[in-house]
């Protein structure tokens, strides 16, 4: 009975610690879509906290008339499809073959990868690199510099070591496959979870990935969705989003008040796809961060 208490105690503590977590995480997003539906001059003024006041959709209005946020959205839907497929090839064909016990060299080529987790050639020797490829003002120089996760790469080995069995490999090179059929055939099919694993991970990289488009994209037609967002929110004035958004031109003030509803906005469009995401692919996230901490 005593270590049932305890217990019970230990679980009512958790649960507060993560409810009130909950609650911190919870309220900076609320606050976001509150905003971004109320009177954008009662926003502008700070009288709106947790509590929509004088409901309207005027700022998703003019997000969606503004046609550089529209070419954001489809750059970043385009970079995020492409970059994911490159990355997920490059991640398994480079696993595979660390993985396989009869690989010479394997661990001194596994220590390689692994170096490059700690030490890279800088961002200017990068830059010049990616220049020198002439990738600047490109799909390609926002999606290859950043298109390989080592660490990603460390994880898919260690489930198929883990996971996948020795035998089963021996069995089918016995009956003739080879490296490529077994690898097509035999590994892929049996890697589905990490393979959901991986997608999500390479996908919500891509999707709120702006760093890359920082350095090596100045051609604002190539802009993904978060340097669209980034560009909104640290411009001092809205004028050239009202102009080809709305017609008919505001007072400097009206600018100023729906501005600030227009920042949040954008905001709640830019983060709405992994938020409604995160729920249904919860599970695959976990068991990424749990691959390889048990075996047996």
């Amino acid at each position: 009975m005593k270590k049932i208490k305890t217990e019970k105690g230990f679980d009512f503590i958790v649960t507060i610690i993560l409810t009130l977590f909950s609650f911190i995480t919870l309220v900076p997003l609320l606050y976001i879509v509150v905003n971004s539906i109320s009177n954008p001059e009662l926003v502008y003024q700070g009288e709106i906290f947790l509590i929509p006041k004088g409901i309207t959709w005027e700022a998703y209005e003019r997000v969606f008339m503004d046609d550089e946020i529209i070419r954001g959205y489809a750059n970043t839907i385009f970079y995020t499809l492409l970059g994911t497929v490159l990355s997920m090839v490059l991640t398994f064909t480079a696993a595979y073959p660390l993985s396989r016990k009869d690989l010479v060299g394997s661990r001194f080529l596994t220590l390689l990868f692994t170096i490059t987790m700690f030490v890279n050639g800088g961002l200017i020797p990068t830059y010049l690199v990616v220049e020198k490829l002439h990738m600047t003002n490109t799909i390609w120089g926002f999606i290859i510099p950043g298109c390989l996760s080592v660490w990603n790469v460390i994880v898919v080995k260690t489930y198929m070591q883990s996971t996948i069995p020795l035998e089963i490999q021996e069995a089918a090179m016995i009956d003739g496959s080879s490296d490529m059929k077994l690898f097509l055939r035999i590994i892929i099919p049996l890697c589905k979870p990490i393979i959901a694993v991986m997608v999500l991970f390479y996908a919500v990289g891509y999707w709120n990935s702006y760093f890359n488009a920082l350095i090596y994209i100045t051609d604002e037609s190539l802009y993904p969705l978060q340097m669209v967002l980034r560009k909104i929110l640290i411009s001092a004035d809205m004028s050239n989003m009202m102009s080809s958004a709305g017609g008919a031109m505001e007072s400097i003030a009206q600018q100023s008040m729906l501005s600030e509803s227009l920042k949040y906005a954008t905001i709640v469009l830019a983060s709405a796809p992994i938020l409604f995401l995160y729920p249904f692919a919860q599970k695959y996230f976990e068991k990424g961060v749990m691959i390889g901490s048990v075996k047996g």
